[in-house]
């Protein structure tokens, strides 16, 4: 599938900000199944510095600079993102989840294996919860396959928390999110990466895009106005594995990867600092398109601060 993106974020402030200091994670992933074919970010006003780099995880990063007074701030990526994702893909088989756990640290296990023992420790966000551990003794059985366990866990999470926009923030902690059994997909992620990590498992944090119009006769998708989160599991010799507990789905052809990390305090769309402006407004829009075979379309002529790569 080929899709275009275009994800918008504004701010409006109330005085004026007179430095401002952002770093956006909007670029869409590079990996075996995805591929950007273009990504022009767009920055109004106009930015007096601006750069791209890499992260820890690979993430793209573009960071810039606004040294002059402004009221508001908009911020526009758009991309064209191809998914190689077969949509008649089942699952593999897998070995038993205490093998798979040996692996990642046992003394035979291969150096690129061990490097992704940090997705299976705690992380600022992701605690590790006794009622989280009950639930994890009950989908990871002894000698239970991996990944039949983590469909269970992924559909019993759908079952288990209702989907609620504005239950929760950025900041909500885990345990609220236990508590209310609500919340909204970045709590379900990280409900998720909680249980497999209480068993040492190696799970991450996924940020992308959902469809926003499925095909006809599919169903639309929970999280499909905004960015959306799942979670991946590594399977030694396989690779990461995508499960989307908001849509108890896989996470395939319909799912455009972002960016990956410990948890969502390593992946925000948007961060940064000002000086003035007091509490601002802020608006996101988010639209994932099926293309046929016209280009991306560029910026408007005229338009301030283009940063384009391809």
């Amino acid at each position: 599938m080929r899709y275009l993106i275009r994800h918008t974020t504004r701010y409006h402030y109330p005085e004026a900000v007179t430095l401002c200091h952002n770093r956006v994670m909007l670029q869409p992933a590079e990996r075996d199944d995805q591929h950007c074919q273009g990504f022009h970010l767009q920055v109004d006003p106009e930015p007096n510095i601006i750069r791209s780099f890499q992260d820890f995880f690979g993430n793209s990063i573009h960071y810039f600079e606004i040294h002059r007074a402004h009221s508001k701030l908009e911020i526009t990526a758009t991309s064209e993102v191809i998914r190689h994702v077969d949509p008649g893909y089942t699952l593999p088989m897998s070995p038993p989840w205490e093998e798979v756990q040996a692996n990642l640290t046992g003394a035979d296990a291969l150096l690129e294996i061990r490097r992704q023992t940090l997705f299976a420790m705690p992380s600022p966000l992701v605690a590790l919860h006794p009622e989280l551990q009950v639930l994890a003794d009950r989908v990871l059985t002894p000698h239970r396959p991996l990944l039949e366990a983590v469909l269970d866990l992924t559909l019993q999470i759908h079952q288990s928390f209702a989907y609620a926009p504005g239950s929760t923030s950025v900041s909500t902690p885990l345990v609220q999110v236990l508590t209310q059994k609500a919340g909204v997909c970045q709590d379900f992620a990280h409900v998720a990466i909680s249980v497999l990590r209480s068993k040492g498992l190696a799970a991450r944090y996924v940020s992308g895009y959902l469809e926003t119009q499925p095909p006809p006769g599919q169903p639309r998708l929970q999280g499909a106005d905004a960015s959306h989160a799942w979670f991946e599991v590594l399977l030694p010799g396989v690779g990461w594995i995508g499960f989307d507990p908001t849509n108890a789905t896989l996470a395939r052809h319909r799912h455009v990867i972002l960016a990956v990390g410990r948890d969502y305090a390593d992946v925000p769309p948007v961060k940064g600092v000002v000086t003035g402006g007091r509490k601002h407004r802020l608006s996101v829009a988010v639209d994932v398109i099926p293309l046929d075979e016209a280009p991306l379309s560029a910026p408007a002529e005229g338009a301030g601060g283009v940063f384009l790569t391809s």
